[in-house]
């Protein structure tokens, strides 16, 4: 069984997720992040400037077999496709508005659902998608 750990109302998705990022970083959890590909390429950047004295190892998988062997050790993997992310990864992050595919594989997932009307609704849709398959879903609204 996946846990689900959802939180809404967030007003800056990349932001709350290079934070969310940073502390997975610091813990040593091996994750994966996905969504669509714009999106993805927003966080990259934006995982380059969001702190002045750290740094979030992570790397961008644009396409399959495009990282050399050498990266997938890489904490951080930015992809579209979860399923290509190379090793044991426990935690996947969504900053997407669909259900990620391949979810199944990860022990708990992240949504991070922002205040904007059609990302609100698309994170209800998948909200249920979740329940139904019988995981256990946490709300976590967040007070920025």
């Amino acid at each position: 069984m996946s846990i689900v750990e959802f939180h809404h109302g967030v007003s800056d998705k990349l932001a709350y997720a290079c934070r969310l990022l940073r502390k997975a970083y610091r813990a040593g959890a091996q994750v994966v992040v996905t969504g669509d590909a714009a999106a993805l390429k927003a966080l990259d950047r934006q995982l380059w400037v969001f702190e002045d004295r750290e740094f979030v190892p992570h790397v961008l998988a644009q396409s399959e077999g495009s990282l050399p062997v050498r990266q997938h050790s890489t904490p951080i993997w930015l992809t579209v496709d979860p399923a290509t992310a190379p090793g044991e990864r426990g935690v996947l992050v969504n900053i997407g508005q669909t259900l990620p595919a391949g979810c199944e594989r990860f022990a708990r997932l992240f949504e991070i659902v922002s205040n904007e009307a059609n990302d609100r609704q698309q994170g209800r849709l998948r909200w249920k998608s979740y329940a139904a398959k019988g995981w256990q879903v946490n709300p976590h609204e967040v007070k920025e």
